[in-house]
């Protein structure tokens, strides 16, 4: 439909942005992720996705490509609609939202308003292997792989620690921690979560 739309920044407010092109007013919704890469322009262009329902016809701009992508991801899984996605890209930078999914971290997917226990399950489960299939290391810094996790788990055991402390001791770790991707990092800390 509407790929992008690109000219004069006539209003911008956190939620929304009306971009003037060639005289012609595009009412955007817009995430404050979005609002803080154009807050300090005065032109520029903006990825667009048409959300049509029976009540509206919805315009959604985003300043990246990639949070386009990740809003539309967001949005095919059940009980996600626009204005949760839209939320969620408030709330978290796109990075976080994929790194909090492949990770499997309901807690910080929960503490997004409008996401609660059962919908970050269900973000988890319907998108982890996409996103993990689509995203690597290079672009998710501090992005661990289940292999990762699983050879920590593997570490501490090897080191004479039950399986169920070593599990809960990781993925503590993982929770207090993400950004910390190195084996070596991760076994440091989950001994000190003991």
């Amino acid at each position: 439909m509407i790929a992008f739309v690109r000219g004069q920044f006539a209003v911008k407010t956190p939620a929304r942005v009306v971009v003037d092109v060639n005289g012609v007013g595009y009412d955007l919704q817009i995430s404050l992720n979005t609002f803080s890469a154009i807050s300090n322009k005065e032109s520029g262009q903006l990825f667009t996705y048409l959300h049509i329902t029976e009540n509206a016809h919805t315009l959604f701009g985003f300043a990246e490509l990639s949070e386009k992508d990740l809003f539309l991801q967001l949005i095919s899984v059940s009980g996600v609609g626009a204005s949760t996605a839209r939320m969620m890209l408030s709330g978290m930078k796109p990075e976080e939202i994929t790194r909090a999914i492949v990770q499997g971290n309901t807690k910080q997917l929960e503490g997004i308003k409008g996401i609660g226990k059962k919908s970050a399950e269900r973000l988890i489960v319907e998108l982890r292997d996409k996103l993990a299939k689509q995203h690597n290391e290079n672009i998710l810094p501090g992005f661990v792989t289940p292999q990762i996790d699983s050879d920590a788990i593997n570490a501490l055991i090897s080191l004479g620690i039950g399986r169920v402390m070593a599990e809960q001791a990781v993925k503590k770790t993982m929770q207090i921690s993400p950004e910390n991707s190195s084996l070596e990092e991760i076994i440091k800390l989950a001994l000190k979560n003991l």
